[in-house]
Order: structure tokens, then C-alpha cells, then sequence
């Protein structure tokens, strides 16, 4: 069933794709936003009162975390290895987070411009404990389009 008019995207239904190729094993994204400045901007009118504009200014780049499963994926660990080790003619890459429908059909996307990989969080190892390891991995990028 694809969305009706009026329905709302699911928060579970999402995916990220790096240069066209789509990450598995993802189970969160979040801190994703756009920032841009306001320039105010004081003007007196022809008739003598006082007026305030306010302009849009410069865009700023902005950041999103991922959370992942900490698996074998060699083309994402590849991207993180290139980012930390300044490569950075291969490390920028086109990313998109993608949200779906209850069809798997994209609908709206985040196109992140010029974006790699600038921090890696690891969670927590410990003896005797039964759960998923995982990455969190910091993104930073230039640019964020909105489709």
C-alpha cells in the first residue's frame, strides 16, 4: 500500500545510499538539518518609517550521525577509511538518505553534497554481554539538497 493523501512517512522506513549504492544494515539517522543565516537588513521608507528586512543569507554545511550494525560492509568501511586517513579526493562522496513508503518506494530525499565520514563511535565491548555491536559514524557535508 503506497501513501494516501494525508498519511504520514514512517520513521522505520528509511535507507542511505552512498554514490548510488545503498548501505545495509543501517538502523538509525538523526542530527540531519539545514541552517541558513539571516541577514537583517534596516531601510526607512519613502514615507519616513522605519522598516526591518530580514534576507537570506549564507548556507551553512551541517553534519547527521548514522547508526549502524558493525558488519564486514567493505565499501563503507572503505569510505570511513578514507575520510580518517585524509583522502580526501576519494573520501567525498554523494550521499542520500532516503525515505519510503510502506512500498519501499522512495519519496523524499536528503541529498547530502560533498559528504564523508568525520568522526566513528564504536559501542560498547563487553565479556558476557548478548548484544549487537555497532558504529556510530558522524557525516559532514557541504551541501544539503531537499527532493
Amino acid at each position: 500500500m503506497s501513501l494516501q493523501p494525508g498519511d504520514a512517512l514512517t520513521s522505520h522506513n528509511f535507507g542511505l545510499q552512498i554514490d548510488g549504492v545503498m548501505v545495509e544494515y543501517l538502523a538509525e539517522v538523526n542530527g540531519l538539518s539545514i541552517e541558513q543565516d539571516v541577514i537583517e537588513y534596516n531601510q526607512v521608507s519613502a514615507q519616513g518609517k522605519a522598516m526591518v528586512k530580514k534576507l537570506p543569507g549564507v548556507k551553512k554545511a551541517g553534519t547527521c550521525t548514522v547508526v549502524r550494525g558493525m558488519t564486514q560492509s567493505a565499501s563503507f568501511n572503505e569510505w570511513i577509511n578514507e575520510s580518517v586517513n585524509g583522502q580526501m579526493d576519494s573520501a567525498r562522496k554523494n550521499a542520500t538518505i532516503m525515505m519510503l513508503d510502506f512500498q519501499d518506494n522512495p519519496v523524499k530525499r536528503y541529498n547530502l553534497r560533498n559528504a564523508w565520514c568525520s568522526k566513528i563511535d564504536t559501542s560498547t565491548v563487553k565479556a558476557g554481554e548478548a548484544a549487537a555491536l555497532t558504529e556510530t559514524v558522524t557525516i559532514t557535508f557541504e551541501e544539503l539538497v531537499i527532493e
